[in-house]
């Protein structure tokens, strides 16, 4: 008898403890997973909290921004802004990356070889002061407190087993919110990973043939399913390291540059403080890049049109301070930009194919949309 309700309650134990079932990746099939850190594991439970905190203003200090204020879905959770604006008012130095796939990114922001985990690169736009952008230091318990009120307790609760925010759970549901950003459904997968021989047209088909050609060379800087050398995966570990220098600036003038490069922002040289790293910064994904304008680490360039001149020309020509740049010179320029002719047919095909690679499912899924319009609608 003691057997037998011993044995009852074991099962009514366990029934009540059920572990959440393994996260299933929005992938298509036989591609690779991406690697995530043994110490926070994906769950459905904690990208759903992570969603609901990526839209929240009560997450800065003065409750005027969210994350989503820079990373905006229809623009590939990119900006229409040159350069990013903080919560304060404050101008970043750096155009916002487009969050697409960063499930598989080795490294993270514009020009930093140590980033290599999500988690290690939210607590700059939390926490960093140079310049502000969410202001959370000083603030977190103001900020926990915010996070207390509905539908909160139960979103803590289901990812944590706790109601009770604390700040490396925040950061941990942002991160797994972050990954869960996959985009593998533009006209390009369908072509070349559905079999869909229709996906492009003649024009497109062109482009794509250019952009993977050892006259253009994109692909050398942009290559691989996610088009940029920063991907890892279960299959691949290897890291290339993803900075280049791709001859947007030089100026001998030395108030304005360090190695020939501008002192504003002088790339991964800034971390690394090696002159061969001067004004490097990490190739970025292509994917939904139609949607993410404007272009470089500082928003430069407005259009795709001008990115394709700007290659194709070996470098930048421009006025700085009055003082003539000319990044075509620059001794750190990367190999792979030397320069290249395009009739004008061959432009066009070349924009056309770029264009291919956006997802329009991406930018409306409701599954990565603002849940807050949903409960304020209810």
């Amino acid at each position: 008898m003691r057997y037998a309700l011993a044995l009852l309650l074991t099962v009514l134990l366990s029934s009540c403890s059920k572990p959440e079932p393994a996260y299933q990746w929005a992938l298509p099939e036989s591609f690779p997973q991406p690697v995530v850190p043994a110490d926070n594991p994906m769950s459905a439970a904690k990208a759903e909290l992570g969603r609901y905190l990526f839209y929240d203003t009560a997450l800065s200090a003065n409750q005027q921004q969210s994350c989503a204020s820079c990373h905006q879905q229809a623009h590939a959770f990119a900006e229409p802004r040159t350069v990013s604006v903080g919560s304060t008012g404050q101008l970043h130095r750096r155009n916002a990356l487009a969050l697409v796939n960063v499930a598989y990114n080795n490294s993270l922001t514009w020009a930093h070889d140590g980033l290599q985990h999500i988690e290690a690169q939210l607590l700059i736009p939390l926490f960093g002061d140079t310049p502000t952008e969410l202001g959370a230091a000083g603030h977190e318990q103001q900020i926990l407190a915010r996070l207390t009120r509905q539908p909160y307790p139960g979103l803590f609760n289901a990812a944590f087993g706790d109601s009770k925010p604390e700040f490396r759970q925040v950061v941990d549901a942002l991160s797994s919110f972050t990954r869960q950003l996959l985009s593998f459904n533009s006209r390009f997968d369908r072509y070349a990973y559905q079999q869909d021989d229709n996906a492009l047209n003649e024009q497109e088909l062109l482009g794509l043939n250019l952009f993977f050609s050892e006259r253009l060379e994109c692909h050398h800087c942009h290559g691989g399913f996610n088009f940029t050398q920063a991907t890892s995966h279960e299959r691949q570990p290897l890291d290339r390291r993803p900075f280049h220098n791709t001859g947007l600036y030089y100026t001998s003038r030395p108030d304005l540059a360090d190695n020939g490069y501008l002192q504003h922002d002088r790339g991964l040289a800034e971390v690394t403080l090696n002159p061969a790293d001067d004004g490097r910064f990490r190739a970025p994904t292509l994917r939904n890049i139609a949607l993410s304008a404007p272009y470089m680490h500082d928003g430069s360039l407005a259009t795709l049109a001008q990115v394709v001149d700007f290659y194709a020309a070996g470098g930048l020509v421009t006025q700085v301070n009055g003082q003539l740049s000319d990044g075509r010179l620059h001794p750190a320029k990367s190999g792979f930009v030397r320069g290249f002719a395009l009739t004008d047919e061959e432009k066009q095909a070349l924009l056309a194919f770029l264009h291919s690679l956006s997802d329009e499912q991406f930018i409306t899924n409701p599954a990565f949309a603002n849940p807050w319009h949903t409960e304020n609608n209810e």
